[in-house]
């Protein structure tokens, strides 16, 4: 299938499936971490696939690979924030050990996809 839209990108919809999931667990942080950790997580978290959405929407290989370094910061971002939630006892290991996996796999990817447009 043609790439008619960013909707049609695998790694928008492995996106929008990795918010959601960050979304769920940080559901069960503390209250008292709600416009602290959580917060920082679901924005880093919706940051990927609404980077790669608004890159790819702007029709240049250049915008693009530049919305897909800042999705691909926002990753590692996640990545470093889940780690802490860890050691903060919000988040099972085995629970940050599978989230951080998803995101290293979506960095990766990205990675991928960044060399091939440039």
């Amino acid at each position: 299938m043609a790439v008619k839209n960013y909707r049609d990108l695998e790694i928008w919809q492995d996106g929008i499936r990795f918010a959601l999931a960050i979304y769920r667990v940080t559901a069960n942080f503390p209250k008292h971490e709600q416009f602290g950790l959580s917060s920082q997580l679901q924005r880093a978290a919706v940051s990927i696939p609404s980077n790669i959405a608004e890159g790819h929407a702007q029709a240049s290989d250049a915008v693009f690979a530049r919305h897909l370094q800042i999705a691909i910061g926002s990753a590692a971002e996640v990545d470093t924030q889940l780690l802490i939630a860890q050691q903060l006892g919000y988040l099972a290991l085995e629970q940050m050990q599978e989230l951080r996996a998803s995101a290293e796999s979506l960095i990766r990817r990205m990675r991928s996809l960044h060399r091939q447009i440039t």
